[in-house]
């Protein structure tokens, strides 16, 4: 069974890749993630806010007057919040590169240019074989408009598209008015793939304590059933490479991905429930399900279910919708 694939240029034995994780903080958990037969491993995200804070604390060091600035530094996340500070993070993907033969796939998390971006040159000189940028924005202000949003989107991907060789891949948030343009627009300004979704982590409410409450919840397999909507729409129009991050927890999961146009496919909650271990019993059931319905290679699947080759497209568009609606019986 020849399960091989190939995700912003990088030749990969079978789709499965590590998505974005803590498992990266820690060597042993990537050897063995890496021992389970991973294709790849994506570390989790630099963000923007860390970057610009760390600047600030060292211009605090120089200089005692630096909080009477506007930009306060009390204004973003604590050093002590993020796991890896930027020189650290650089340093562990050179770690990861020496320990586990396996592509490492850097990411960055941001939405504006500035000089935070020149830690995307510094990615690819710490040994990434590829970038991600997370484009997450939560807009809050009625001055803001959808055109903003992408034009600040589109900024940032040219950017870092002219200061790095290695591929870059664009994940994106499914909340636009029409993902399929800004999908193309954003392979225009240079994206080599796009990664299909980032997880919105929804604050909850301490009524008695009138506090807000932020709390990680693990994705479920449900969640999978957007990814492969968008994924079949858009892999039967917008030429590019595209992963699936989010909802998959089983190899047939990973089939349907694949299906609906996946080159690669992203497990981070089943390996953060089960351990990393997790990804080998993924990837037999991955290719046991293609040679019990003899398939000869991944490619004979990929794509088969997108928008334009499935045997009926309206299950991806408004008329499913309709139909759904219209299904429900009391018994």
């Amino acid at each position: 069974m020849d399960l091989t694939t190939n995700y912003l240029g990088l030749r990969l034995p079978h789709p499965l890749v590590a998505g974005a994780s803590p498992l990266v903080d820690d060597l042993e958990l990537v050897q063995r993630v890496a021992d389970a037969g991973a294709s790849a491993i994506v570390m989790h995200s630099l963000f923007e806010e860390q970057i610009r804070g760390e600047a600030l604390a060292r211009e605090r060091f120089h200089d005692v007057h630096a909080l009477s600035h506007a930009e306060a530094p009390s204004y973003l996340p604590a050093s002590d919040e993020f796991r890896l500070g930027p020189d650290e993070y650089l340093e562990q993907i050179r770690r990861i590169r020496r320990r586990v033969p396996i592509p490492v796939i850097a990411s960055l998390n941001g939405t504006t240019e500035g000089s935070w971006l020149a830690y995307a040159r510094s990615t690819q000189e710490a040994g990434a074989n590829a970038l991600e940028l997370n484009l997450y924005e939560l807009v809050t202000s009625i001055d803001v408009s959808a055109d903003d949003v992408e034009r600040r989107s589109l900024d940032v991907v040219r950017a870092v598209r002219k200061s790095v060789t290695i591929p870059v891949a664009v994940k994106l948030s499914p909340f636009y008015t029409s993902l399929p343009r800004f999908a193309s627009q954003l392979v225009a300004s240079g994206a080599d793939g796009i990664v299909l979704f980032n997880r919105f982590y929804q604050a909850d409410i301490d009524a008695d304590a009138l506090e807000v409450v932020r709390s990680l919840r693990l994705s479920e397999p449900g969640e999978l059933l957007l990814r492969l909507r968008w994924l079949a729409i858009l892999s039967a129009q917008v030429r590019t490479s595209y992963a699936v991050s989010g909802g998959v927890h089983s190899g047939l999961d990973a089939v349907k991905a694949v299906m609906a146009g996946a080159d690669c496919v992203q497990v981070v909650s089943a390996l953060l429930r089960h351990g990393p271990e997790r990804m080998g019993t993924l990837l037999s059931e991955l290719r046991e399900w293609l040679e019990q319905h003899e398939y000869d290679s991944l490619e004979q699947a990929r794509g088969s279910m997108n928008l334009k080759r499935c045997p009926d497209p309206r299950g991806f568009e408004r008329a499913n919708y309709v139909q759904v609606l219209q299904s429900w019986r009391f018994e």
